[in-house]
């Protein structure tokens, strides 16, 4: 189904109801950019700290424009799922002067592919669901009720001053300008003529700007005293216009005033928009699944909920406060014993993959109103790719269960199978740290077989290999035209080409990994404490607001071999009271051999 301005009010109601029902939900979002050269391009090597933020400054320049949602919900007499599927426009449309008025990027060649695939860009921004933060819609909120208790119920702008951000009162009538006093007079005699008939109550006056405006207000409170009431409003096309009513006396004013202020109040709630949706999926504490969704997660915080932090740790923090339980399928497809038979984890490929033995396809219902992807393929629109993530979490969880002995049919959200893979999301193109850790401590990797090398511009990737070609197969990682990463396929080697190719050269330098983050970590942005400013949303408000936040977090994929030898041997687990109570109806979802380990991280993660 899908959502705009137009019928978001209407069917707000069957998206709350479908987000209460559902056992859980999947995500996915589309966006205007994905990348911001000044902070540079991702890298292999990138540490999650660096990743997270190179992502953040891209989410603060692009905008998510589509959002998908599914909810999912289990019936266990028919052994399936029924699916509610919802397709987001999201257009921050500012809905009156003092509201925010975003600017953002386009990245020409995330336009071009969207164009590609059918986006229909006049819907996004011709129809597109405004939105407003809590914190956006705090400060609004307050002005407008500031202004009704300051103003008497005949305020009007006719004695406000129109310049600043908060005016106040002025001394008295603005002198009407030579160049007006035509227009106000005509307007004055359209007015006498309006309350001499009896068959009209209302008066439209043409469509004008400001300044007239105003005087129209002082003019006709002057004239005509409290004979009538005055609001300005807006057309189709923008243009504001001012609407003129006959009222009976003073109980009769005070009626409509309140009605106009009820209605400033409702076209505020209206601005909400689809942060009220974000709000939703927020105080569910559900279960949200989503694929390679990092840039999901930053979107939906930063443009929607609350600015991200500067701090690595801090959003870390404020992502589980936000969204407790997150589970990305990639990762989910990337890990043992997954892996064994997944040979593309691309989100189209992996669906059509997990159709096949030995996975099962999954039974999922679409009722009529959510039956547009049935059978059909729409990939690369958001509410499609939110669908067929879901399909893909429910095969992989069930094919773990399969793996159980005895074998389980269905894996609910809650197992303690599906433990493993929470709040932990994928890294792309990292080639030794597959995930961000929310829960804990992100894995520590040894990179004592990677280089820094800086050589000539008119080097190709032909001379690096040749450079290397003593010590084995490597891997290269451009970070720009004079400079990259080399690793070395035989670590052991390591040591050797250090000692071979560091020495002093005119013409290339190689320097190790580490000693590479040393030299250029004073030029870098070293974060700082962020102080509270008026835009920042109190996380305890969030949690006021959020039903069920009593989730305690419960990493992690269990960790391998790779960390032994780095001296870590703590599994980073934390104890998790309400898994507990919620793996009463999974207690053979651990029944496994001593020492039998299912989950295994592997050597590459290509």
């Amino acid at each position: 189904m899908d959502v705009t301005k137009n019928n978001f009010a209407a069917v707000f109601s069957d998206i709350t109801k479908a987000i209460e029902d559902a056992d859980f939900l999947a995500i996915d979002g589309e966006f205007t950019g994905l990348d911001t050269p000044q902070v540079g391009h991702v890298t292999f090597y990138d540490t999650p700290e660096e990743r997270y933020q190179k992502l953040r400054k891209g989410s603060t320049d692009f905008l998510l424009i589509q959002f998908g949602l599914a909810a999912f919900t289990y019936d266990d007499e028919t052994k399936s799922h029924t699916a509610k599927l919802f397709n987001f426009y999201v257009f921050p449309r500012p809905y009156t002067r003092q509201a925010p008025d975003r600017r953002f990027l386009c990245q020409s060649s995330s336009i071009d592919f969207l164009a590609s695939q059918g986006f229909d860009f006049n819907k996004l921004f011709r129809d597109g669901i405004p939105y407003l933060t809590l914190a956006d819609e705090t400060q609004l909120r307050e002005t407008i009720r500031s202004k009704h208790k300051d103003y008497s119920q005949f305020s009007s702008p006719a004695f406000m001053s129109p310049f600043g951000a908060d005016p106040g009162p002025s001394k008295g009538p603005v002198c009407v300008p030579d160049e007006h006093k035509e227009f106000i007079a005509d307007v004055g005699n359209k007015v006498a003529k309006f309350l001499e008939q009896d068959a009209e109550d209302t008066l439209q006056l043409p469509p004008c700007g400001g300044f007239p405006r105003k005087l129209i207000y002082q003019t006709i409170r002057l004239k005509f005293s409290s004979s009538l009431h005055l609001e300005t409003k807006s057309g189709e096309k923008k243009e504001r216009y001012i609407v003129i009513t006959k009222i009976k006396g003073e109980d009769d004013m005070k009626a409509k005033e309140q009605a106009k202020q009820n209605a400033e109040l409702n076209e505020l709630d209206d601005a909400v928009g689809f942060c009220k949706v974000t709000r939703l999926l927020s105080q569910s504490g559900k279960l949200i699944v989503g694929h390679n969704m990092l840039l999901d997660v930053l979107h939906l915080i930063n443009q929607f909920c609350i600015h991200l932090p500067k701090e690595y740790e801090e959003f870390k923090s404020l992502t589980r406060c936000v969204f407790p339980r997150l589970l990305d399928t990639k990762l989910m497809a990337s890990t043992n014993p997954l892996k064994n038979h997944i040979h593309n984890s691309t989100l189209g490929d992996l669906k059509k993959i997990l159709e096949y033995s030995p996975f099962t396809k999954p039974k999922v219902d679409l009722p009529e109103e959510f039956s547009r992807y049935s059978g059909n393929e729409h990939l690369h629109e958001a509410g499609y790719d939110a669908y067929i993530t879901g399909l893909c979490f429910i095969s992989m969880s069930n094919y773990l269960g399969s793996c159980q002995n005895p074998p389980k049919e269905y894996i609910p959200p809650k197992s303690q199978l599906i433990e493993p893979f929470i709040n932990k999301l994928f890294l792309m193109r990292v080639s030794d740290i597959p995930y961000i850790n929310l829960s804990g401590a992100d894995l520590q990797m040894s990179r004592e077989h990677v280089f820094h090398i800086t050589f000539p511009k008119e080097w190709k990737t032909s001379d690096i290999h040749e450079l290397f070609s003593p010590y084995g197969n490597i891997q290269i990682s451009w970070l720009d035209d004079i400079s990259a990463f080399v690793s070395l396929y035989k670590k052991d080697n390591a040591q050797a080409a250090l000692k071979g190719l560091s020495a002093k050269n005119s013409v290339y330098r190689v320097v190790t990994y580490e000693a590479y983050k040393k030299e250029i970590s004073p030029k870098r942005d070293v974060p700082v404490s962020r102080k509270r400013s008026s835009e920042d949303v109190d996380i305890d408000m969030a949690n006021k607001k959020r039903k069920s936040l009593n989730v305690q977090l419960k990493p992690a994929i269990l960790e391998d071999k790779k960390q032994e030898k780095n001296g870590n041997n703590s599994s980073g687990r934390h104890s998790d009271k309400k898994a507990q109570g919620d793996a009463n109806d999974d207690q053979g979802d651990n029944k496994m051999e001593t020492g039998e380990k299912l989950f295994d991280e592997s050597e590459n993660w290509d």
